[in-house]
């Protein structure tokens, strides 16, 4: 059967015919005196639904690739699991996922499937396709430590041979907003001409026919920061008419936050669009005060008839690169062009200054961070810039004997790219303050990786081991934000209800079996930002499409993992 065969869509008519023959069958059986066999019976757990509701303990059937029955089972499973004493849930939605060369390393998603995440979500501001000649020889010289050759062409072709090559997680996304000006404009500062703008919208009504999820930009960065509102609304005009979303990195989290918001309503608001806020934050101290006046926002909006939702990460750094220290006009043309510009004395000397000047007009994460001892270095190209892994970039400027201005141009020059960055800008009780908010989803904004191999030559946000494990352990458990019902909802049935998937995010009869069993008491977060490549413990067992994925704690070795098609695919 293809792997695509009976994937999400809305509404499923082939869904809602396997579940009547399945009650056929079972009736069947029943009535002749038989006891109907299953290929999986989970017994005796506590059951989260993913709709909210209080727990109930129950058992829960799967037959293939889906769940058949839930509540009391009374036939045998060929494999039989005891989850007496344990949570059982739908598997986990990952709304930000950065899996995209991950995955292609080690398809087990190992990180992320730990913690019982079983779909990624990718597609922030830039996609795995579709690709032009140009992008893809930048994707082939921008590759570190992780090494691909590029097969595919199409945002489809790159999840297509996800599948192929084996991934224990099931995929899907966004088509990249900057993707698609690179393709058609480069790294240039200008607007779209219109031929040029009819093309980047027929790429977007292709890729959403392909499967893809909706349009995702990311405004902070070069060249997407050269977009403005017209452009991402005639790109989300193609999108829409196939139930397609805008999610965004704001343009603004810091100076300018609540005017980027409203921008993200516009588009919304113009195209007729559900929209997403990535990562939802207010980035640097001067601006924590912001996210109550930003809730209120959104909720009036909501009220007003705005499908507006958010996702976060449950940490107070964020990690990028060091391109998010300096302005957009220096990256003007891409990386090649940006580190020749860096190497000009007067275009230093301009961007020294910029780098050192509060401003509104641009994103400056190391000013939002208030200090370079809160600038901490994660991840290098350069063999011969590995040893300053972790380190913050004060010490790495003292150790060089540069201002932190200098040091980070020359960092940027000699590594051959962004050089990965992770910036502390996010007040604790404002993550407690979103997560009060019934529309928060949760995703990682990281790769899926594992602690070995060639994923130990960088330092990375903990949020890639802890994300989905630290809102159950920290905020559900021990600061009792969540009720433990309400952190699975946000988890499972919100996501997949923001992202019009059917048959997942809930433990229903003629659901996919994406499900899993957790400890609510010992789930936690163990991945620090000194030590971050660590596991989350409490996750006893996942299924994946009815597999067996993790058992008693160890990964089986399994990859079912689909590509979850948009609303608007054809096959």
């Amino acid at each position: 059967m293809s792997v695509f065969a009976s994937e999400d869509r809305s509404p499923s008519i082939s869904a809602r015919r396997r579940v009547h023959h399945a009650v056929i069958g079972l009736a069947t059986l029943l009535a002749c005196g038989g006891s109907p066999e299953y290929d999986v019976v989970i017994r005796n757990g506590t059951l989260y639904d993913g709709s909210g509701r209080a727990p109930v303990a129950g058992d829960l059937a799967i037959a293939g690739d889906s769940i058949v029955a839930v509540g009391t089972v009374a036939g045998r499973g060929r494999l039989e699991v005891d989850a007496t004493g344990y949570a059982v849930s739908p598997g986990f939605i990952n709304m930000l996922s950065w899996a995209n060369e991950s995955l292609l390393e080690d398809g087990r998603s190992m990180s992320d499937i730990m913690q019982g995440v079983t779909l990624e979500v990718m597609g922030e501001g830039e996609s795995m396709g579709p690709l032009s000649d140009t992008l893809r020889a930048d994707m082939r010289a921008q590759q570190g430590d992780i090494r691909y050759p590029i097969t595919w062409r199409t945002l489809r072709g790159y999840l297509d041979s996800l599948v192929a090559r084996g991934v224990s997680t099931n995929v899907a996304s966004f088509i990249g907003a900057t993707t698609v000006r690179i393709n058609h404009i480069g790294w240039d500062d200008r607007a779209p001409t219109a031929a040029e703008l009819a093309a980047m919208q027929a790429e977007v009504r292709q890729a959403m026919e392909e499967g893809a999820r909706g349009v995702g930009s990311s405004l902070i960065y070069a060249p997407a920061f050269y977009a403005k509102t017209p452009e991402l609304v005639a790109l989300m005009q193609a999108a829409a008419p196939y139930g397609g979303m805008y999610i965004s990195h704001l343009r603004s989290e810091g100076a300018r936050l609540e005017e980027a918001v409203d921008e993200l309503m516009t588009i919304a608001r113009e195209t007729g669009a559900r929209a997403e806020i990535y990562h939802l934050k207010a980035a640097g101290e001067a601006n924590w005060p912001k996210m109550a006046r930003v809730l209120a926002r959104i909720d009036s909006a909501r009220a007003a008839g705005l499908e507006i939702t958010a996702d976060i990460y449950p940490y107070t750094a964020g990690a990028t690169g060091l391109d998010a220290a300096m302005p957009p006009w220096v990256q003007e043309g891409g990386y090649a062009a940006w580190a020749k510009r860096l190497q000009d004395p007067a275009v230093r000397r301009k961007v020294a200054e910029e780098m050192r000047t509060p401003t509104d007009q641009w994103e400056s994460l190391l000013l939002a961070s208030g200090s370079p001892d809160r600038v901490v270095l994660s991840g290098f190209k350069a063999d011969s810039l590995k040893p300053y892994t972790g380190k913050t970039l004060a010490a790495v400027a003292a150790l060089r004997g540069t201002s932190v201005e200098e040091t980070a141009m020359d960092l940027v020059i000699k590594d051959g790219s962004r050089v990965g960055t992770i910036y502390f800008i996010i007040d604790e009780d404002n993550i407690a303050a979103q997560l009060r908010k019934p529309w928060v989803s949760v995703g990682s904004d990281a790769g899926s990786l594992a602690s070995e191999g060639v994923f130990l030559k960088s330092s990375p946000h903990p949020r890639a081991y802890g994300s989905f494990a630290r809102v159950l352990g920290k905020y559900v458990r021990d600061d009792t934000v969540l009720t433990l019902e309400e952190g699975v909802r946000r988890m499972t049935s919100l996501p997949a209800a923001n992202l019009r998937l059917a048959r997942r995010g809930t433990l229903a009869p003629g659901s996919f079996a994406d499900i899993v069993i957790f400890n609510p008491a010992t789930i936690r977060d163990n991945a620090t930002f000194e030590q971050p490549h660590q596991y989350a413990s409490g996750v006893r067992d996942v299924f994946v499409n009815g597999v067996q994925v993790v058992r008693n704690g160890e990964h089986t070795g399994a990859k079912p993992g689909r590509v979850v098609l948009g609303p608007g695919a054809r096959r």
